[in-house]
């Protein structure tokens, strides 16, 4: 014990000694001219100050009247650059809207759908060739609580607010399980006695039982799929118009008649801009939806270049060029997220290029379970080239839903050219109790790619493919086909990159586990 006090009093002596150095240094050094104490440098502001945005002056941390200036130029670009990556769900939401409109849909039972499947025409983020697509979008501020009846057998179904947010699933993935039913979708504002959770609630209404969810926002996008029969897109077709009711749960007992307006091989445009227009879209969301759909963090975001909810977008002169030039750079940062990764741990398998569907696999967007926040990087990915957000795309669902693999590069790491020849291995016994596809997309557009075929994809439910010898099928991408081998062929255009999605519709335990995994998109020289 005399020791241990002995060691505690001399390390007292020690630190007490370089207290006083300390000081006596800064007494040596004397105050900082203008103070009287030494200031530290580190909270004090140069008179002149290098950055990439250029000379900042100051007098006495100051700023001059032309430094002012200038931050404030570069602080509206840079939230101009933010609201376009933050804004996107709901600039794409508005497009789909007007895409709708465009066709002759203003009213949730007028349903946009896709009897001859989805082709390359359409200008749609990423749509698939494989299902039989309908896509009414709710109004629910003019509607009220609204009623969507879905029959037994639909294929996986999506509800979306109007930012893109998962709101319900339907059919299999959903509270139904596939067997169909009744869903009562409530609007923001809603001030009854139902409850509604995010996912749906089974209840019973007048003896009727409905899953009943209620909305952040008044438009809603439902996005439903048809699977084939026999290859053949028919029967879906008319499950739809046959059994899709959409109605005012006011006008149940005599709902208005249902219209359904073909969109096959119809040329019409989905997809948000990405100029100075991107944000007159954005506000007409802003201005269309409740307050409190978005928080205020965004909400202060958008509000801080002019878009506000009940106030008109009018930029004055400066404020337009510095957005226009705020966009250019925000759409070239949500493509050099798209092209060029740089999370390695966003690649699906070691030393392989095919990228998962979803980011993170959370369809929330959550970085390491929530701990680092929201990926902000990651949501902007997604809905820059893709649409819809559900549960059942990204969450390990044996049996149900689907799965995504996302290729844009060959096995050596290069962009994909359509000039060139490639060869995809699809291993047998691919992990789709449904089905599998590939479908080739347009990197401009991030639509289907345009070319002579009518559809730029191959799908094991639909098409007679070659087999090889050990179950493995082999598709050929170019701008010929390999003599031989034009049924497993996907046409892509001199001069245009590509790029392409496998999906998996109901995948198996060997999709998780990684047991089974395709091939590598390898140039044929």
């Amino acid at each position: 014990m005399k020791y241990t006090r002995t060691r505690h009093h001399i390390g007292s002596m020690l630190v007490s000694l370089s207290l006083v150095a300390a000081a006596n240094s800064a007494i040596a050094e004397g105050p900082t001219p203008g103070f009287n104490t030494r200031i530290p440098e580190s909270i004090m502001t140069p008179d002149t100050v290098e950055t990439r945005i250029g000379t900042l002056k100051f007098f006495d941390g100051i700023p001059t009247k032309e430094t002012s200036a200038l931050v404030y130029d570069n602080l509206d670009f840079l939230r101009g650059v933010e609201t376009f990556l933050n804004g996107i769900p709901a600039a794409s939401m508005e497009a789909l809207r007007r895409g709708a409109v465009s066709l002759g849909a203003r009213n949730s039972n007028q349903v946009v759908y896709f009897p001859e499947l989805m082709d390359s025409i359409p200008l749609f983020l990423t749509g698939n060739t494989s299902t039989v697509y309908a896509v009414p979008i709710l109004d629910l501020k003019k509607d009220g609580p609204t009623v969507v009846e879905i029959p037994a057998g639909a294929g996986p179904g999506t509800v979306n607010d109007a930012f893109f947010r998962f709101v319900s699933d339907m059919g299999a993935p959903g509270p139904d399980k596939g067997k169909g039913g009744k869903y009562l979708i409530l609007p923001p504002d809603y001030k009854g006695d139902l409850e509604g959770p995010i996912g749906g609630k089974e209840q019973v209404i007048n003896g009727e039982k409905y899953f009943v969810v209620k909305s952040t926002s008044y438009l809603n996008l439902v996005a439903l799929r048809g699977f084939l029969v026999d290859g053949k897109p028919d029967a879906a077709a008319r499950m739809w118009r046959d059994s899709l009711k959409i109605y005012p749960f006011a006008q149940k007992d005599n709902p208005p008649k249902m219209e359904f307006i073909s969109a096959s091989r119809k040329s019409y445009n989905t997809i948000h801009s990405n100029n100075f227009e991107f944000y007159e879209e954005l506000h007409a969301v802003i201005d269309r939806e409740p307050v409190e759909m978005l928080d205020p963090e965004l909400r202060g975001l958008f509000a801080s270049i002019g878009i506000q909810k009940g106030k008109p977008f009018a930029p004055d002169e400066r404020m337009k060029k510095i957005l226009t030039d705020a966009v250019a750079v925000a759409n070239a940062t949500a493509r050099s997220m798209l092209w060029d990764e740089r999370n390695p741990d966003e690649f699906l398998y070691e030393g392989s290029y095919w990228r998962r569907g979803y980011p993170g696999d959370s369809y929330l967007f959550l970085k390491d379970d929530g701990m680092g926040g929201r990926n902000l990087d990651a949501r902007t990915f997604f809905y820059y080239f893709a649409i819809l957000n559900t549960p059942a795309m990204a969450m390990k669902i044996v049996g149900a839903g689907s799965q995504y693999a996302w290729g844009y590069l060959d096995a050596d790491g290069n962009y994909l050219d359509g000039g060139k020849t490639y060869k995809l291995n699809i291993p047998k016994d691919a992990p789709a109790k449904k089905f599998w596809s590939v479908v080739a997309y347009d990197p401009q557009t991030r639509s289907q790619l345009q070319t002579s075929q009518h559809f730029p994809s191959k799908q094991s439910q639909r098409d007679k493919l070659i087999t090889n010898k050990d179950g493995s099928i082999d598709l050929y991408f170019g701008p010929t086909a390999p003599a031989g081998k034009e049924a497993n062929w996907i046409q892509t255009v001199p001069g245009k990159g590509w790029f392409s999605l496998l999906r998996l519709y109901s995948p198996t335990e060997a999709w998780f586990d990684k047991t089974w995994r395709p091939g590598e998109i390898e140039l044929v020289k």
